[in-house]
């Protein structure tokens, strides 16, 4: 059964801790999986995906938890306010207050594993892909709407002012971060690329969907690199 609880976040400066929700397959198992997701767009695409593959972990005896990020899904925390290294203290911070034993994290959440734990890079995106991807659609969606924009100049405001893209506000320390962030797997961490699953990646297609043989295929990798095989 998925459960849906919440997990307290370390204030800055030794303040009081807050909230953030996360769901997940906890039966207090050996093996714990912290799951740092998708971002943006592609999460809305990869929502039902990432749960698909925690449904076929809990089946063979491995937890799984996917906790709020401050600014993500159902938290209260201004997104404008998040900075890549803000995030990447939560998710260490979740780490350690889930009791987690291993990380999947899966496309721009590669950008924030902890390095020590263990685990796996799915489909990792960097952040400049990420952000150019991001602005050459706000380009497009500008330029159907008669406004004349480009990638250049919206990143010269983003660094400058911040900038909403998809209908996410990014704050100016985001973006800067973003231009130069690349996803660095830890000592005990395997990159699972794409081609491993088999077909495009769902984040490619129009509208939210799923593949059942994608999910077992992750899932098995997963398995497998937990009983000694590889990756």
């Amino acid at each position: 059964m998925t459960l849906c609880f919440t997990w307290n976040i370390p204030a800055p400066g030794g303040g009081v801790a807050g909230e953030e929700l996360c769901v997940g397959f906890d039966r207090d198992r050996a093996v714990r999986l912290l799951v740092l997701p998708a971002w943006f767009d592609e999460a809305n695409k990869l929502r039902r995906f990432t749960l698909e593959v925690m449904r076929r972990l809990d089946g063979a005896g491995i937890d799984s938890l996917l906790p709020d990020l401050p600014g993500c899904n159902e938290s209260l925390a201004p997104l404008v306010d998040q900075t890549l290294e803000g995030w990447r203290e939560a998710a260490a911070a979740a780490a350690e207050a889930l009791r987690a034993t291993h990380v999947l994290a899966i496309r721009a959440g590669a950008l924030l594993a902890p390095s020590a734990l263990p685990g796996w890079h799915y489909a990792a995106q960097s952040g400049p892909k990420l952000l150019r991807g991001m602005l050459r659609a706000r380009v497009i969606a500008s330029r159907e709407s008669g406004i004349a924009e480009t990638s250049e100049g919206l990143g010269d405001e983003g660094r400058e002012r911040g900038l909403v893209l998809g209908g996410w506000a990014l704050g100016t320390a985001m973006i800067r971060a973003l231009e130069r962030a690349e996803p660095v797997p830890g000592p005990a961490q395997s990159a699972i690329p794409q081609s491993a699953l088999g077909g495009a990646g769902l984040w490619l297609r129009a509208e939210p969907d799923h593949d059942a043989a994608q999910a077992d295929r992750l899932a098995a990798l997963i398995l497998g690199g937990l009983a000694g095989d590889a990756p």
